[in-house]
């Protein structure tokens, strides 16, 4: 089976084109068949995946280009890395279709989102598959087209164009050092297969400056995809796409593939200290920074897109330290438990019309399934103890202080401690108090919709058990398997550290209780401050890059206008009357009479002959 791995990608390419041709003709019908063809593509995945377990490696590779002694290829990868994202990616893609049909049932664009959202899988899908960077490259390129048509589904309205762009923008920033990247490798290496790569790092034949450089800049473009400090800005704004885009993009597929790239260039990193400490120093700062503005922000979407960005820190704070088993399980478990609380939320706002907090409260009433398995997304999310994200998160604690980074740990603490405060106010002002709705004209939630929740919330709870000293540490084992520079760098788990993981989440969760049910500390102080200002508008980063990249951008182009219109403009016209000038002057000589024209030679004839003679002959 697992010679048939390449109908992975195919499929859903192959249903996007079918959709896009016969979007008139199958109306409805559309979303059933990208569901049908999104379920046979996991089916593949899992058989291949099986497979993959007993082989350990799988290459398949066909020659693409020849030019002089450099043969660029094409084809399939398959490692345990690659193997676990593309059954987790094929996995959440087979839900999120399956909720879709509920949640865009009306719409009059079904067949279009439904061909977007698999060519979206498509891309991904062939991305953790590729055996080589340029094939990596392309495929990265086609997940941020996916993500632009997506994010701007809803194009007629402006803030969906403005959201769309900014994301192309903005992940384009972070591809450009990517692609420099990219460049130099193959400088250095005359090659971009990961094989080769890493060979070349195992043989020194790179200096360490020239790694370090290299790592930066492939970072880089991990930091735009991934959401990173200080390109993360576009990623709160992308919920403007429908909420199954907000689910798909956040959970395990656009925003992780910058984790996967800092993954599989991994022994690229680990030959390089610096590299791996700005990596550390990013995913701190990162969980940190977007852990506070979470805290404060009403819109529904919004809290939980500053929690991804929040948690992607987490996961490069671990990469950044030797923790990859930890980063890639925390990246497996935020999977079930992000989507299963985008799909929640996805399902409040089908069902009340609104995404302002503010606006809500009392839901747990009507909609017990739904308040329920945001509770279970919001435990796993915080560390909640025996939840997924528990386990995940410990692994990356232990892992920082393993490497005896105090400073990264208490930042990585007090994140932690933050994330159970803003999720915990979240769903207690959904789902719990005085309502501010009108419960009966509340909407019910389809099945399409529940049966995704369900299913992950089943995730969210027991997949943190699949890495446990407890049960068995099977993802590490997998992880490790056949991958020579992981050995020795696994970090166990330490009962004090459990303990403190325990303390941390329950202390938040207490405080949120605290404040946002009991009542019992007065909010309108804190509101008032410049503090909570400052964090409301996001520590003004987007009026920073307004004020400075986009007004400075303008003012360049105003500028170079006033000097194409006062300057280059003069000069052509200059130019250009000079020309006129002169050729008016030449054509009223040409009057026609022939003893005029005989009188010019005669005077060109004489004037040749003196030349001649002053010269002195030939």
């Amino acid at each position: 089976m697992i010679e048939f791995a390449w109908l992975i990608p195919a499929l859903p390419l192959l249903t996007f084109l079918l959709l896009i041709v016969l979007r008139e003709k199958l109306k409805k019908a559309s979303g059933y068949v990208a569901v049908l063809i999104s379920g046979i593509t996991f089916i593949v995945a899992t058989l291949v995946f099986l497979q993959l377990i007993d082989v350990g490696n799988f290459l398949m590779e066909w020659s693409w280009l020849t030019i002089g002694s450099i043969d660029i290829s094409f084809g399939i990868l398959l490692n345990p890395l690659n193997g676990l994202m593309l059954l987790l990616v094929a996995f959440i893609s087979f839900l999120i279709h399956m909720y879709s049909l509920g949640y865009m049932d009306g719409d009059q664009r079904f067949s279009t989102f439904f061909a977007y959202l698999s060519l979206f899988t498509s891309a991904m899908l062939g991305l953790v598959m590729s055996p080589n960077l340029l094939q990596f490259y392309m495929f990265w390129e086609l997940v941020g087209l996916g993500s632009f048509l997506l994010i701007g589904f809803y194009f007629y309205k402006n803030s969906a164009k403005q959201a769309a762009k900014k994301a192309f923008i903005m992940t384009r920033i972070g591809d450009v050092g990517l692609l420099i990247g990219l460049i130099l490798l193959f400088w250095q290496t005359n090659s971009l297969r990961f094989v080769d790569i890493y060979q070349a790092v195992t043989n020194g034949d790179m200096s360490g400056g020239m790694i370090t450089l290299i790592a930066i800049l492939i970072f880089i473009g991990a930091i735009g995809k991934s959401g990173q400090f200080p390109l993360h800005t576009w990623l709160p704004d992308a919920m403007e796409g429908p909420t199954p885009v907000s689910a798909l993009i956040h959970a395990a597929t656009m925003v992780a593939a910058g984790v996967y790239l800092v993954a599989v260039m991994y022994p690229l990193y680990m030959a390089s200290s610096l590299a791996m400490m700005i990596v550390a120093i990013v995913g701190a700062f990162t969980a940190i920074y977007a852990a506070t503005i979470g805290l404060v922000q009403n819109d529904l979407k919004q809290v939980l897109a500053y929690s991804t960005i929040s948690q992607l820190g987490f996961m490069m704070l671990a990469m950044g330290v030797l923790g990859y088993t930890a980063g890639i399980f925390h990246l497996f478990t935020h999977a079930f438990f992000k989507a299963l609380l985008f799909l929640a939320a996805g399902s409040v706002i089908h069902a009340v019309h609104t995404q302002n907090i503010k606006e809500m409260g009392g839901l747990n009433q009507k909609l017990k399934l739904t308040s329920a398995v945001f509770l279970i997304g919001a435990l796993a999310i915080s560390g909640f103890p025996l939840f997924s994200g528990f386990f995940s998160k410990e692994e990356i604690l232990a892992s920082v202080w393993a490497e005896g980074q105090y400073g990264l740990f208490i930042i990585a603490i007090v994140a932690a401690f933050l994330t159970s405060v803003y999720m915990f106010r979240l769903y207690f002002l959904v789902f719990h108090g005085e309502s501010k709705l009108t419960l009966d004209k509340v909407k019910p939630v389809p099945m399409t919709m529940k049966i995704p929740m369900m299913v992950l919330a089943l995730f969210a709870i027991f997949s943190g058990f699949f890495n446990t000293s407890w049960f068995g540490t099977y993802i590490a084992d997998f992880l490790e398997e056949g991958a020579t520079y992981l050995e020795g760098i696994h970090h166990g788990s330490s009962i004090w550290l459990m303990l403190l993981a325990t303390v941390v989440s329950l202390g938040g969760i207490a405080l949120a209780y605290l404040i946002y049910v009991k009542n019992a500390l007065n909010q309108e102080n804190w509101k008032t401050s410049g503090t909570y200002q400052m964090l409301l508008n996001k520590y003004y980063m987007d009026e920073f890059y307004d004020n400075t990249f986009v007004k400075g951008s303008r003012g360049i182009g105003l500028g170079f206008q006033y000097v194409e219109k006062y300057f280059v403009r003069l000069i052509i016209l200059f130019i250009g009357d000079l020309v006129t000038t002169f050729s008016r002057t030449g054509s009223k000589s040409q009057t026609g009479q022939a003893q005029t024209y005989t009188a010019v030679a005669f005077l060109g004839l004489v004037l040749f002959a003196a030349v001649y003679m002053l010269k002195g002959g030939y």
